[in-house]
């Protein structure tokens, strides 16, 4: 981030003060200390030069008087090139900087504030405040070459930094920051590197919607409590870096609606508690890295990620929101990594999604998405296994909208009929296994009925002639037949007429019965291996009746799943 500098001929010169020191005479103690040192370039201690509980006369410096070294001072009393650094007083009076361009740092470190600090709309270089105590700080529209140091302060009416620029970092590591009415820290429109916050404790939340950050926002550690439930306001964040909120404890909304992050939210062992509402919003956002939830992360209230980008995903189960609290429609996503990797795991995180709590039957892209990074990862048995519920929860979703009863009953019935086949379309191969299936049934119910004789060949002139009709009649009884007269029965004792007449030599040039074939040639369309042709039940025979209805059950089943293998294959059948 760079800011102009470039002031002309008052780029080389302090800027003019309107005051003389004379105005601040006499001085006090505190005072004269810091004008001795003026030209140390180090920290003035004041006292132990640790911060101060009261006003101590020792340390007492007037705002005014610090305003005018600020500035330049005069001739005989110009601060170092490193600026005013003082360390342990007790600051009375207001320190106004407003509109004001200063090119040395400013440090105050360890000092207490009586009235809060005004640098709105100046320019300056750096900003040293930490371990100081402060009513608050008034910063908008800064702009800082450097950054603004806050590591361990004590802030009691927040700061207010909207629309300004730093060139480095806003540090507030181990800071408490309060704000009764609004923003413990107030940041819209922010241009800095880092915003770190690393163990510091927020009474009021943060407010940094529409900031720009170069780097990182590291929130690791801290301790935020929301202003009307809103802890952490990061709207359209552009951030080239990563938000880390590892381990923080937040109560209120983390909200990163419309966020564009480089880097990754890390939320590993954070706790953000907002019930009812809204605990992590991403809605809209891009995350470019990585999204961590895990290492005992837990989040009362909803995870909101509808229509954001993710780049991969390290979770673990035991940190998913609760049911009813996950927002995933439209989210995508690149993988998983360090998390569950499985069809049964990554269905029971998809089903902590409630649509029914926003109006909504079902939402079918969640279930699209996750079958495609699993297919994506390599696993596509996984894919298949999401898909197939994903179809099941449609068809009910689209039956449930059914105002018919009729026509519910319907759909029901070819949904069931579906999903058994076919898994929806999804699984064409259960048509093949469910044809198998009915091949060696049929085969056992054909077998069954050669053994007890009731197959006979489907050949009107076979059946008419003599050697099968005679097969019929037992040995020592006769029958009149019209082409021979008077003949003898050909059947054994205990004999079928189908075996008997396979030992008939006229019967050798006839297609042997095949219970295999014939079950194959009957259930497929398409074939024709001359079984059926030559073969049929014969329902006057004992299991023939059985045989003749089986072979019409047979014959439509293996046209129905024929014809949902090749609509399945072609994905006729999906419901999108």
């Amino acid at each position: 981030m760079t800011l102009d500098w470039s002031l002309g001929a008052e780029a080389a010169t302090w800027a003019t003060s309107t005051a003389r020191l004379d105005d601040f005479r006499p001085l006090l103690p505190a005072e004269e200390g810091i004008v001795a040192g003026l030209q140390s370039g180090t920290f003035d201690r004041l006292g132990d030069g640790g911060l101060p509980t009261e006003p101590d006369p020792a340390r007492i410096v007037r705002a005014p008087f610090l305003r005018f070294l600020i500035l330049g001072g005069e001739a005989g009393c110009r601060p170092h090139e490193k600026g005013i650094l003082v360390r342990g007083a007790w600051i009375a009076g207001s320190l106004d900087l407003e509109a004001c361009r200063v090119f040395r740092d400013i440090g105050f470190s360890d000092c207490c504030f009586e009235a809060v600090p005004i640098l709105r709309a100046a320019i300056i270089n750096r900003l040293f405040l930490d371990g100081s105590r402060l009513p608050g700080l008034q910063a908008e529209r800064l702009e800082a070459r450097g950054g603004i140091y806050l590591r361990g302060a004590e802030i009691e009416t927040g700061i207010n930094l909207d629309q300004a620029r730093l060139g480095g970092n806003l540090e507030c590591d181990g800071a408490i920051i309060s704000n009764r009415g609004s923003y413990a820290l107030q940041g819209r429109g922010l241009e800095v590197r880092n915003v770190l916050l690393r163990g510091a404790t927020l009474r009021g939340g943060a407010n940094l919607s529409g900031a720009i950050l170069a780097a990182d926002l590291d929130a690791t550690g801290a301790g935020i409590q929301a202003f009307e439930r809103m802890a952490l306001d990061a709207d359209e964040l552009a951030c080239r870096g990563s938000v880390v909120l590892r381990s923080a404890r937040i109560n209120g909304e983390v909200r990163l609606t419309s966020a564009a992050l480089d880097g990754d939210l890390d939320c590993s062992g954070a706790t953000v508690e907002n019930a009812g509402g809204a605990a992590v919003e991403v809605s809209r956002g891009v995350v470019a890295g990585a999204f961590f939830l895990r290492h005992g992360a837990r989040l009362d209230g909803t995870l909101a990620l509808t229509g954001a980008s993710i780049g991969t995903i390290h979770d673990e189960a035991v940190c998913w929101p609760k049911p009813g609290e996950l927002l995933l429609n439209r989210c995508r996503y690149g993988a998983f990594i360090d998390g569950p990797v499985d069809a049964e795991s990554r269905l029971a995180w998809l089903a902590r999604q409630s649509p029914e709590r926003w109006g909504e039957d079902f939402w079918p892209q969640p279930y699209e998405q996750l079958a495609a990074v699993f297919r994506e990862m390599g696993h596509g048995e996984d894919a298949s296994t999401v898909l197939v519920v994903k179809e099941r929860l449609q068809r009910r979703a689209r039956r449930g909208r059914a105002e018919s009863p009729i026509w519910r009953a319907l759909l029901f019935i070819a949904d069931g009929i579906l999903g058994i086949t076919l898994g929806y379309g999804r699984r064409p191969l259960l048509a093949v296994a469910w044809l198998v299936f009915c091949w060696f049934a049929g085969t056992a119910v054909f077998f069954y009925a050669e053994q007890q004789g009731a197959m006979m060949p489907n050949s009107a002139v076979v059946l008419r002639a003599p050697e099968w009709t005679l097969c019929g009649v037992a040995r020592g009884e006769q029958r009149s037949l019209v082409a021979s007269g008077l003949s003898q029965g050909l059947g054994e004792p205990g004999e079928t007429q189908l075996a008997c007449f396979r030992r008939q030599w006229e019967a050798s040039s006839y297609p042997a019965f095949s219970p295999w074939m014939y079950s194959l040639d009957t259930l497929l369309p398409v074939l024709d291996m001359g079984q059926r042709t030559f073969w049929r039940p014969n329902p006057t025979k004992s299991g023939g009746r059985v045989a003749i209805g089986y072979f019409y059950f047979h014959s439509l089943v293996g046209w129905a799943l024929s014809l949902l293998a090749v609509a399945g294959f072609s994905g006729l059948v999906k419901s999108s």
